[in-house]
């Protein structure tokens, strides 16, 4: 029986990779890589030369028998994405399961982590929280998600796209409200790390006036408990979120309107529209 290592390698910094990551990656007999170009950079940068085979989103499907085989002959090999930790928002979590089931050795070889980088500098409690991926890009899996961190109870970190960052800002604004605390983490532990902490509006209003470039992770404070409520006419609210609702407008928009229409708070909006039937 062989073992399957999942390294975690280097979310930007070439200095960050353990010594126990390199002392893996040069004694298996393959690194299984999300991409070997990227790989084979850092492979040169440890004076190393072990063999690359490629295991991406597109290929994992068709490679997992194939390493399987290899296991079974007692190869040991190395699993990396092209940062951080295999399987966490990356390929390698079929490969995992299936190397586990088959009874072979998966063993975590622990690095760094822009989810947990991000939340630990970020200045929102991290006692608790809840990890999300990349958001859909659109639709009712998007309203979905967002809604979900809107209604947290806890700390809720993110990964986007720069091209999307400033639009997901603003639909957690129009969900969450301006004033919910949000760390944006930008190029971690690059030389152009940034991070801009403040209100979602604040974000907002910062990368639409500063284009963000490179790698996103957004962090976004809990829902306030809910406290005594000003008097609000709940079933104007619900009419008017039943009628935008029927107008075909998104979850999110029929919210921020029955928000701005009525002066309702917010969150208060969100669970109005949320309890209609759709």
């Amino acid at each position: 029986m062989g073992t399957l290592h999942l390294v975690s390698t280097p979310i930007g910094n070439l200095g960050d990779v353990t010594r126990r990551a390199a002392g893996v990656l040069g004694s298996v007999d393959t690194v299984l890589a999300e991409d070997t170009r990227r790989t084979r950079i850092l492979l040169e940068h440890l004076g190393l030369k072990t063999r690359l085979r490629s295991l991406h989103a597109h290929n994992e499907a068709q490679r997992v028998e194939e390493v399987l085989e290899a296991l079974e002959r007692g190869d040991e090999l190395a699993l990396v994405s092209d940062a951080g930790t295999p399987g966490v928002s990356d390929p390698g979590a079929r490969l995992a399961r299936a190397a586990a089931e088959a009874g072979h050795r998966v063993v975590p070889v622990p690095g760094p982590s822009a989810v947990l980088a991000a939340l630990a500098a970020s200045g929102l409690p991290a006692d608790r929280f809840t990890f999300l991926g990349f958001p859909p890009r659109k639709g009712g899996e998007r309203d979905a998600l967002l809604e979900r961190v809107a209604s947290a109870a806890e700390t809720v970190v993110l990964f986007e796209s720069p091209e999307r960052l400033v639009a997901l800002l603003g639909d957690l604004e129009a969900l969450c409200g301006p004033d919910r605390r949000v760390a944006v983490a930008r190029e971690l532990t690059k030389v152009h790390e940034e991070f801009v902490r403040g209100t979602i509006e604040e974000a907002r209003r910062y990368y639409g006036e500063n284009p963000p470039r490179g790698e996103v992770t957004v962090v976004v404070e809990a829902a306030p408990e809910a406290g005594e409520p000003d008097a609000v006419d709940e079933e104007a609210a619900r009419a008017l979120a039943r009628a935008l609702l029927d107008e075909g407008h998104r979850p999110s928009r029929a919210a921020r309107e029955v928000s701005r229409r009525l002066g309702v708070p917010r969150n208060l909006a969100y669970e109005i529209v949320h309890s209609l039937p759709r």
